[in-house]
């Protein structure tokens, strides 16, 4: 009989790629990462899905692009009736658990910003039961288990389980030192009122770190979300040691997200003024691409959602505290996985454990003079890392240290089921990576699609923009529903994107093959699911 070797997938929220040490990082200390990168595979070219957070989870989950799961962007909840790799896990016998972070459902109640349907004058509206495509989507209920009002009204209130296939649930919702969900239950239990201790009302006095949505937590280091996140994390490992289970562990942390509230030490761990932000930060704004330029325009006019979840224009001294903040989230967050990789050596579980680490999507944090995220493609939102570690192989025998293979986030799924020993479902279009893990493939896909759908509107317009974006080994290509707005840039000669090549005569061919290359993905990534019935 095989033995099925246990997996261990740790996330981050909205951390680029180049925000840790083994990516060349010289500022950021992530030592225990990059000891995890020393010991397994770093894929230098992971992209994303799509650059928003509840979308390219569902994607992580599914395999599947949000063209395909549905959950397009942020404020639709991935059906309940969705097939993950987790349920397929579970259905070989893993025990499989959540600690930290889910969002694959609505965690505020909050109307959409999006135009809901618009019934054209004159036109009776069709009946509640078929305003959709889908007959009455969500009417079989169970879509507000990660609510925040949920969780604060109802005292015996839990994630009823299996979850997404999840037998086991310790939840965080929301960011920063506002989180909520059962670590709010525990801070509660052992803080006392904690509407006294955390939020910006209660702040300790800092104006050192003058960043939008920055203030300086009373929550103690060891009672802030990433710290029990790792408490909860050893505890599912103590229980898989005695239970003597293949298990599946998806430790999720809802840092290094705004608001920026690192606690402790780690609020001043990094200066300011010795951060060093990336060059496209100072292209002038005129120079910038229409709605980079539009959102300069709106900080300068003093209408800037600074306060929002989408991006805005920062100054320099606010991206610099802004970054100095993030990697003291980071490297808390780094901590943490020490002492989770020390648990594993302890309990003898890393002899069998293979460790995933990715995040889901990432920031501007200063790139093009913007901070958080918004429908800009971006390196710096839509590549994160991706470390793939089989902790019982030694350093020496580890066949591929890093790669510029080509993946993408729906990949993961893909490669860990086939790790395990099983197919994938119908429907599911990630690939499987091992042949790069082996170093049989070192190019991994021709190319990488990203889409996204805007849930908020941004960019000075009055409703979300769509982009669809096509990645390959040398360009990245991108085109929005607004007229006029198309971009391509060689990633070669001008990584930082601060040439847009769309309309230079010279690169005619490459953008034509560049469409060309869009139009095949976006038709592989039309939905094969569900199975025919039959021929008619």
């Amino acid at each position: 009989m095989r033995r099925k070797p246990n997996f261990l997938l740790i996330t981050t929220d909205q951390q680029r790629a180049d925000h840790l040490g083994c990516y060349g990082n010289p500022q950021v200390r992530t030592p225990h990462l990059d000891g995890l990168a020393k010991r397994g595979t770093r894929f230098e070219r992971m992209y994303v899905a799509t650059g928003v957070c509840m979308a390219n989870r569902a994607s992580l989950m599914t395999g599947r692009m949000p063209s395909a799961h549905g959950t397009r962007c942020n404020g639709i909840p991935l059906a309940r009736n969705a097939t993950t790799f987790v349920d397929l896990l579970r259905d070989d016998g893993y025990w499989t658990g959540l600690v930290g972070k889910c969002h694959l459902q609505n965690m505020t109640d909050l109307p959409a910003e999006a135009p809901r349907h618009v019934i054209p004058d004159g036109l009776r509206a069709p009946t509640a039961v078929h305003a959709d495509a889908v007959t009455a989507r969500w009417s079989e209920g169970g879509y507000e288990q990660e609510m925040v009002s949920r969780w604060r009204t109802d005292p015996a209130h839990r994630v009823q389980t299996p979850y997404y296939g999840f037998d086991h649930v310790d939840l965080c919702t929301m960011h920063g030192d506002m989180v909520e969900g059962d670590y709010a239950r525990w801070l509660r239990e052992v803080a006392g009122d904690i509407d006294l201790l955390r939020g910006p009302a209660n702040a300790l006095a800092d104006d050192r770190y003058p960043a939008p949505q920055a203030y300086r937590t009373r929550v103690p280091e060891h009672q802030y979300p990433s710290a029990w996140v790792g408490d909860q994390t050893l505890a599912f490992l103590d229980g898989a040691a005695q239970r003597g289970q293949p298990f599946f562990l998806h430790c999720s942390f809802a840092d290094p997200h705004h608001p920026f509230t690192p606690p402790g030490r780690y609020w001043d761990m990094y200066d300011p003024e010795q951060m060093v932000l990336p060059r496209s930060f100072y292209q002038a704004a005129d120079d910038s691409f229409a709605p980079v330029a539009a959102l300069h325009r709106e900080r300068a006019n003093g209408v800037g959602r600074i306060n929002s979840t989408v991006s805005f224009a920062a100054h320099e001294r606010e991206a610099k505290a802004a970054l100095a903040l993030t990697y003291g989230m980071i490297t808390m967050i780094d901590d943490v996985v020490g002492r989770i990789l020390a648990q594993l050596e302890r309990t003898g579980l890393d002899e069998n454990t293979i460790v995933v680490f990715t995040s889901d999507h990432g920031d501007f944090m200063g790139d093009h003079g913007l901070l958080l995220k918004a429908a800009l493609h971006y390196q710096s939102l839509v590549r994160v890392p991706f470390i793939w570690s089989d902790l019982g192989t030694p350093p020496s025998q580890v066949k591929v240290s890093s790669t510029p293979a080509l993946a993408s986030t729906i990949d993961i799924s893909a490669t860990i089921l086939a790790r395990a020993g099983l197919a994938p479902f119908y429907g599911m279009q990630g690939c499987d990576l091992q042949p790069v893990l082996t170093g049989e493939d070192h190019i991994g896909r021709s190319a990488v699609l990203v889409e996204e759908d805007g849930h908020a509107p941004t960019f000075g317009l009055k409703v979300p923009v769509r982009a669809r974006t096509v990645v390959t080994d040398t360009h990245r290509l991108t085109t929005y529903d607004q007229a006029g707005w198309t971009e391509m840039y060689n990633l070669q000669s001008d990584p930082d994107e601060l040439v847009n090549l769309i309309n230079d005569p010279a690169h005619a061919s490459v953008r034509a093959t560049m469409f060309e290359t869009m139009t095949r993905e976006l038709m592989l990534a039309d939905d094969r699911s569900p199975f025919p019935m039959g021929r008619a």
